[in-house]
């Protein structure tokens, strides 16, 4: 078993059928940096269009339908053949939105608490490289995907990228932070500009959520 599967079985959904879990937060409650109106959209269309297609796929498969969120992510070349892209797209539209959501907050511009600040300040040298590392990695996504921050078997933090719908998982990383760049996450607000969506996200981390994450891999 994956250490994120055992670790995270309780806040990820178990198995089919999934479910999209309700945001931990009012709909309105991250404005003025993310709108409600996104919010709506974002989790009531996009990520149930995830969950509705994923229990299609799995569907006439009960042989997968005991499998975790988590076991279907990790390792989408265990899967067969045909099921491996139908699967990884939208197991991972599933985990990859619950995961953005679950870490962001109403509580803005929250300080960063230990340890994870103090393994941000000796990985990126200080919270204000990191996030500029972080918005030039979000910025460089071409199209749609994912900027992470990941904790490596090793114990060192990096920035990962992903595309579509695609997660850190398969190469053994350990997300603790995920951003959405793609165009639905910020287009009604910031039309086409990426750079101030990225901005506004920072605002609303839920840096003790990451931290969390952080505590929750060894």
């Amino acid at each position: 078993m994956h250490i994120l599967e055992e670790k995270k079985s309780k806040t990820m959904n178990e198995h089919y059928p999934f479910e999209n879990p309700p945001l931990p937060y009012a709909y309105n409650a991250l404005e003025p940096y993310i709108d409600e109106k996104t919010m709506h959209l974002h989790h009531d269309r996009h990520l149930q269009t995830y969950v509705d297609n994923l229990n299609k796929t799995l569907a006439p498969h009960p042989e997968l339908t005991d499998k975790s969120l988590l076991a279907l992510v990790s390792c989408p070349l265990c899967l067969p053949s045909g099921l491996q892209i139908p699967v990884r797209n939208n197991a991972g539209g599933v985990y990859n939105h619950i995961f953005y959501f679950s870490n962001l907050t109403p509580n803005a511009d929250m300080p960063i608490p230990s340890p994870l600040k103090e393994q941000i300040d000796e990985d990126f040298g200080s919270y204000g490289e990191f996030q500029t590392k972080f918005k030039e990695a979000a910025l460089s996504v071409f199209g749609s995907g994912y900027a992470w921050l990941v904790k490596e078997p090793g114990g060192r933090l990096s920035i990962f990228l992903t595309k579509n719908q695609d997660t850190p998982l398969p190469a053994n990383l350990f997300p603790l932070l995920n951003i959405d760049v793609w165009e639905h996450a910020y287009y009604l607000k910031h039309y086409n500009v990426r750079a101030d969506y990225i901005d506004d996200w920072f605002h609303v981390v839920n840096w003790e959520q990451v931290n969390q994450n952080f505590r929750q891999i060894p």
